[in-house]
């Protein structure tokens, strides 16, 4: 099971920068999947997920309405589109598979297995 996070860099306040996270070793289509960061000296924090079918989303306040997350199946690849990016969003960014039965897993605790991040700078 692998999952590697892409897309990262440094954008300016007010831009946008689409992450990807692409999967391998696993049939991808099963599992939800969920985005996370971790800013420096705080914890890994929760930004959205996604259901298996990708029906269903759910996003944190904090990013509601300025991020999409979305997903391919056939090309084993989610989405995250970050719009209108603040300083307060840069952190290294994670998305992780999740095993629960739940329709779309809102905990980090669900989470099974986990990329390794991509950084993401926010400027002002």
């Amino acid at each position: 099971v692998q999952l590697q996070a892409s897309g990262g860099g440094l954008v300016l306040a007010g831009g946008s920068l689409r992450l990807s996270c692409a999967a391998s070793g696993f049939s991808m289509d099963y599992y939800p999947i969920g985005w996370f960061r971790q800013a420096p000296g705080k914890e890994r924090e929760g930004v959205s997920y996604i259901s298996s079918s990708g029906d269903y989303t759910y996003y944190e306040d904090s990013v509601k309405g300025r991020f999409t997350i979305s997903r391919d199946n056939a090309k084993k690849t989610v989405y995250l589109q970050m719009n209108n990016a603040k300083p307060e969003d840069t952190a290294v960014y994670y998305c992780a598979a999740s095993r629960a039965t739940s329709i779309v897993a809102t905990h980090r605790d669900e989470y099974d297995y986990w990329g390794q991040g991509t950084q993401v700078t926010v400027s002002s």
